[in-house]
């Protein structure tokens, strides 16, 4: 007994379809990390937190662990042609800075970095 004939099952590729979830990249995690560890070696930040979904990700950065955050970079493909996708939020949601460009959102903390350092 011989086997019918078999239909090809198509697999679609996952580089074809959209996310599920955002994310940083490398780059981004590096440049990220890289502050939140000069940070902490100022002796400003004590602990971090990190959530994906489907419409953004977001890195948190806390003084204590059960406080609200200090300070939060988001990442928002979405809002990539408006007001560009990145945006920094203070101590109570507020909006310090939206940019195009992850470096010029996170100026505003590393200037601050420089002057903890001096004091």
């Amino acid at each position: 007994m011989q086997p019918g004939p078999v239909s090809p099952n198509v697999i679609a590729f996952p580089g074809n379809r959209p996310p599920s979830q955002v994310g940083f990249d490398r780059q981004e995690l590096a440049r990220i990390l890289d502050l939140y560890g000069r940070m902490v070696a100022a002796g400003e930040w004590r602990d971090y937190a990190m959530h994906f979904d489907k419409h953004c990700a977001s890195f948190a950065a806390f003084r204590r662990t059960a406080e609200v955050p200090q300070l939060r970079v988001e990442k928002r493909p979405a809002m990539r042609n408006r007001q560009g996708m990145w945006a920094l939020f203070g101590e109570q949601g507020q909006v310090l800075k939206r940019g195009h460009e992850l470096s010029n959102v996170l100026a505003p903390v590393e200037r601050r970095l420089v002057k903890v350092i001096e004091d």
